[in-house]
């Protein structure tokens, strides 16, 4: 039988609608509840869903005053700080499309993004990177900040296959990929609420990222904040140390975080907490040592979630059906995927590339200004995801792999070619080749490969890609070789150099060796 698996068709999105005032539905029922808490040991700050709400239409009222109009582009330039999630919803709320992005991007990455999507304004805070030359204002985040009392605007609601977002990602091209996402994708969340949380209104949910990371962005917020639950997210300057004895302070019922973020905390694990249930991961594969210690720890589970930018998490284990070992979960109720080869769906049980059904509510739109490469996604009614699987008959699937040579940094997925496209620009490096390697259990990190063509130090090139790229995507091992392995075409064969890097590493920590 074929690789295919159909949960059925989820409910359909309503009619006008609009993602902000969906995410906001709650606040007048729950005006003094908390809707989200910043958490420090030193104790909280907190918003209820009242005040919340008055925020971020007062500023969606700020933004149309700026002279902005449905379907702008506005550019989000801010740090991690709880004006992140009050811009990108108060931007949706007016019909404008904020673009949010990393404040460890370079100038030199963030002119290439407004040169693309072109936006009307920027929202900047102070010392995060702004163009070289702005093609439009710049709303400091002080004065963002004072449009908090404004009037509140009304929701604009429209068609939910309208463009209510974009976020960037890195491809295989090498440049990173402007994804543009419909108002109907926070209505797809909802097959996330059974089928990888098990959310539920009366839930205080705390996520360890940043308030600028899309994965806080969507777990830790709006998720919560859709079920009417409340959203504990850690204050600027709390440590992986510290963030046990804050589940246990503010009695999160449940944790979300990256497996790195797991494998520092439980350096000084937490107890066992009461109220906690479970906790939540996604962004790179959860080593088994690392989700058997929390387990020890807290004797709580760990749910993890399969994703992608252009379809969020749509591949999980939840309370309600666990992951089999060895496998990333099922497809949540109401996604339809298959597991494809050359000539269509495979058999189950045999490798091929994932793909989502192109109905999916949570599916991109498009790559902003690409069509080409939109198109070069879609096989027949399959959107590839690049990610090699095997689907067993219940519909399981165990992860094989990547297609193509994108690595992971941190949870967030970098493309070789940018790093190798910044490292052949400096003027003594003949060519390069980057690879994710592992350097000790369950850890990799970004290294890159060069052939020198003059003198030239590590610590330069270091220089060098810091100058160029942001931090995450800055390799962390810079190593001099004569040549880079190719086939007989010339292709570049990335996983020749991971694999010879990994075994030399091996066989010098071998003492028989």
């Amino acid at each position: 039988m074929d690789a295919i698996f159909d949960q059925g068709p989820p409910p359909p999105c309503p009619v006008p609608f609009n993602l902000a005032a969906y995410v906001l539905a709650h606040a007048s029922a729950l005006r003094a509840k908390t809707a989200l808490s910043v958490i420090s040991p030193e104790g909280a700050d907190s918003w209820t869903y009242g005040a919340l709400e008055a925020a971020v239409l007062g500023a969606a009222t700020g933004l149309l005053e700026q002279g902005l109009i449905p379907g702008d582009r506005l550019l989000m330039r801010l740090g991690n700080s709880v004006e992140f999630p009050i811009c990108y919803l108060a931007a949706i709320a007016a019909g404008i499309i904020p673009v949010p992005t990393s404040p460890l991007l370079t100038q030199t990455e963030v002119s290439r993004i407004a040169e693309e999507i072109e936006p009307e304004l920027i929202v900047a805070e102070a010392g995060v990177a702004v163009p070289a030359n702005p093609p439009c204002s710049v709303l400091e985040a002080e004065a963002f900040r004072a449009s908090y009392g404004l009037a509140p605007a009304r929701y604009a609601l429209g068609d939910p296959e309208s463009p209510a977002y974009i976020v960037y990602t890195s491809g295989t091209s090498g440049q990173p990929r402007a994804v543009t996402h419909a108002h109907r994708a926070i209505w797809a969340r909802r097959m996330m609420w059974d089928g990888w949380y098990g959310l539920t209104e009366d839930d205080r949910l705390m996520h360890a990222g940043s308030f600028n990371w899309t994965y806080t962005l969507g777990t830790g917020l709006l998720d919560p904040w859709s079920r009417g639950a409340t959203a504990l997210i850690p204050a600027k300057g709390v440590t992986p140390d510290q963030l046990g004895g804050l589940i246990e302070t503010h009695d999160a019922t449940m944790f979300a975080a990256s497996p790195g973020v797991y494998r520092q905390l439980l350096r000084t694990p937490p107890g066992r907490c009461l109220a906690l249930r479970h906790g939540l991961s996604a962004g790179e594969k959860l080593p088994d040592a690392t989700r058997a210690a929390w387990t020890a720890a807290t004797g709580t589970p760990v749910y993890e979630a399969f994703g992608m930018s252009e379809c969020s998490t749509f591949v999980s284990g939840s309370p309600s059906r666990p992951a089999p070992p060895g496998t990333l979960g099922y497809p949540q109720d109401g996604r339809r995927v298959a597991v494809l080869g050359e000539n269509g769906p495979v058999p189950f049980g045999e490798p091929g590339v994932l793909g989502i059904a192109h109905g999916d509510p949570g599916l991109m739109l498009c790559y902003w200004g690409a069509e080409a490469e939109t198109a070069a996604r879609f096989d027949g009614p399959w959107f590839l995801t690049g990610d090699l699987v095997s689907m067993a008959p219940d519909g399981a699937l165990a992860y094989l792999g990547r297609a193509d040579d994108m690595m992971n940094a941190g949870g967030i997925r970098v493309s070789p070619i940018e790093i190798e496209n910044v490292l052949n620009a400096h003027p003594n490096i003949a060519e390069s080749a980057a690879a994710e390697v592992l350097v000790k259990a369950d850890t990799t990190v970004i290294a890159v490969f060069y052939v020198p063509k003059g003198p030239v130090e590590p610590a330069e090139l270091e220089r060098h890609a810091a100058e160029n790229l942001a931090r995450y995507k800055c390799p962390r091992i810079y190593k001099a070789v004569e040549s880079l392995p190719k086939n007989p075409n010339g292709k570049l064969l990335r996983r020749h150099l991971r694999e010879a890097y990994e075994t030399a590493r091996s066989e010098a920590s071998d003492p028989r060796a």
